[in-house]
């Protein structure tokens, strides 16, 4: 299904793809989150990485520029301003990212909801420093970065904000860890939240992780972008629908 809406029976999908994924507009946060982008693909001071996710197979621990980070690790500025897009629509007052890297992502997140607070996590503390310089820059004052593993944090981190209205997760590739956030999402999720993932094709274990994500009971409509997935809670919608629409 291309991303035109043609074909599509759910009025909720449909005004997805009107409202969101066809908004060609360029918003007031894009021009200074992306100038940080640029800067970032130009520094090359050295920082320790502590990489706690997928990528950390070879080294727990290894000096990288800032510029290969941001070249290689940061979103693409489609997916960030996808991720702008569907906050600023739907305006979640909790947001949580699982994943901070240099804190791009984290930008577009907390610029689309000023009243909203975004709580991102990440396992580097050289990277969270840069994020946290990124976000000063930006003035962002609703993003609070907690830095550490995902699962030493996100259970306090839930039980202390109790709802979640937006999640994005990212940082960790594989099939078990990604279930488990899932799962812990889901119990503070509630009918309208949106649970964001990224990378659902990036292996078969991503693949396998979304298939189970897709045929919880409590998930009632799911959205594969061919590399995000996105997942609906709205206890509104009678009959359980997956789509794939190429964006």
């Amino acid at each position: 299904m291309n991303g035109e809406g043609h074909g599509i029976h759910s009025p909720f999908v449909f005004d997805l793809v009107k409202n969101v994924l066809n908004d060609k507009r360029d918003f007031y946060a894009f021009d200074a989150i992306e100038r940080v982008r640029q800067e970032l693909k130009h520094d090359h001071s050295i920082i320790q990485v502590h990489d706690l996710g997928a990528g950390s197979a070879v080294s727990k621990s290894n000096q990288r520029s800032i510029s290969e980070i941001a070249k290689h690790a940061l979103k693409s500025k489609k997916l960030a301003q996808l991720l702008f897009r569907l906050v600023n629509y739907y305006q979640p007052s909790t947001v949580i990212e699982l994943g901070t890297s240099l804190g791009i992502t984290t930008a577009y997140l907390a610029s689309a909801n000023g009243s909203g607070q975004v709580f991102t996590i990440e396992g580097s503390p050289a990277i969270a420093q840069v994020a946290k310089k990124n976000f000063n820059e930006l003035n962002l004052y609703n993003a609070e970065l907690i830095i550490g593993g995902f699962d030493a944090i996100l259970p306090d981190l839930l039980s202390k904000i109790k709802t979640v209205d937006f999640a994005f997760v990212d940082g960790n590739h594989r099939l078990e860890p990604t279930l488990r956030y899932f799962e812990w999402l889901m119990k503070y999720a509630h009918s309208g939240s949106i649970l964001v993932f990224d990378d659902i094709h990036w292996s078969a274990e991503m693949e396998t992780a979304w298939k189970k994500i897709q045929s919880h009971p409590d998930v009632t409509y799911t959205v594969d972008l061919f590399f995000i997935g996105l997942v609906f809670l709205n206890k509104d919608f009678k009959v359980k629908q997956d789509f794939r629409i190429r964006y």
